[in-house]
């Protein structure tokens, strides 16, 4: 594994540039990816969520291995040239799905088996197995098996599951070094919302020396205050020189909240979900693109956006597409929100290197919150 991937630029109190020195080239941070879960970012092609500025993604290891399946991957020799994408790919490992999705069966300590939630047919992951998959997938950044809880969990759960998920990570860690995978592992931080539980797991993990950190076990329902903290309290502890990813995680005003106390990579549905449900991010917040006033306006959704949406459709015209149920509508409205959260992104990064992000972040949220 390539220990100098990962290279800080400058650090604006806790918010931090850096770069990711990846195979398929350099990724810039803080980093939005969005999530091409089953191998694509709906309604786009690879090359258009390239062309966006989006040199890296995330794809999702439960979704790949049930469909296309591994034979299908191993044929085209990985996922980029099964999806056609010329940017770096990073996997989850598949355990949120397992746990949100699919009918477990049990979790144990060789691994979990569950149910397919598509036929309901039965598989096992197990440490091993996930890294395996993700082997063949061919992804960049890779991700171990972890358990996750919900946050209505009592201690005790909490604590058997964060627990496991060490035992798990390390057998991870192991599997990877005796396969001579030149992928890079991160380690998946759990603990739920009890703060010993967190720095424990996050102890034990840098014992490992895995080659990033990902937050995981947040997004899943808690409040935002709950959220934050933990957060807060793991880059406290993680490694400075080290990436750390929040998973799940892409409202604008958490994305400036996690920047600010130190976090470098986040992923979420949000741009595209959110797209296919005609809400579109602007500079002053969501907007719903189904609202009668749009029947008549003749401007884009942003006048100074320079996406091909805004630089080629009215409102009137995307408001009829998404009434009328016109795929279009979800592509055009998608390529506006990915465009969205790239130029956030980019200028995070310019905030920072100027040693002005908390004036940035602070004129960004009054303008999205309050119209300016």
């Amino acid at each position: 594994m390539n220990k100098n991937y990962f290279e800080i630029l400058n650090v604006d109190d806790n918010a931090r540039n850096a770069i990711l020195k990846l195979n398929r080239g350099i990724v810039k941070t803080p980093v939005f990816m969005p999530c091409g879960t089953i191998g694509t970012v709906k309604t786009l092609s690879g090359n258009e969520v390239y062309d966006l500025g989006y040199k890296i993604i995330l794809q999702n290891t439960y979704h790949l291995y049930l469909r296309p399946g591994l034979d299908v991957l191993k044929d085209f020799n990985g996922t980029h040239n099964f999806s056609a994408y010329k940017g770096n790919i990073l996997t989850d490992s598949g355990g949120f799905q397992v746990f949100s999705l699919s009918s477990m069966i049990k979790a144990e300590e060789k691994g979990i088996v569950f149910k397919s939630h598509i036929d309901g047919s039965k598989h096992e992951f197990t440490p091993e197995r996930v890294i395996d998959i993700q082997n063949i997938i061919g992804s960049e950044i890779i991700m171990p098996l972890d358990h996750l809880t919900g946050m209505d969990v009592d201690y005790a759960k909490a604590k058997d599951a964060h627990e496991r998920t060490i035992r798990w990570a390390k057998r991870s860690k192991e599997h990877i070094l005796s396969i001579n995978s030149e992928q890079i592992l991160f380690g998946i931080t759990q603990g739920n919302k009890y703060k010993d539980l967190r720095v424990e797991s996050i102890n034990k993990l840098c014992e490992l020396d895995f080659d990033g950190y990902s937050i995981g076990g947040l997004s899943v329902g808690e409040t935002k205050d709950i959220m934050y903290e933990m957060i807060g309290l793991s880059t406290e502890i993680l490694p400075k020189n080290k990436p750390r990813y929040l998973m799940g995680v892409g409202e604008p005003e958490d994305i400036l909240t996690a920047v600010a106390l130190g976090v470098d990579m986040f992923d979420c549905v949000l741009p595209t979900r959110l797209a296919r449900h005609a809400t579109v991010f602007t500079k002053k917040g969501k907007v719903h693109m189904r609202n009668q006033r749009f029947q008549f306006d003749k401007n884009p959704i942003e006048n100074d956006c320079n996406c091909y949406t805004c630089q080629n459709f009215s409102n009137a015209y995307l408001r009829h597409l998404m009434i009328t149920g016109e795929i279009l509508g979800h592509r055009l409205l998608s390529i506006h929100n990915l465009a969205f959260f790239q130029k956030l992104m980019s200028d995070i990064q310019n905030a920072i290197a100027d040693n002005n992000f908390e004036i940035y972040k602070s004129e960004f949220l009054k303008i999205y919150f309050n119209g300016g």
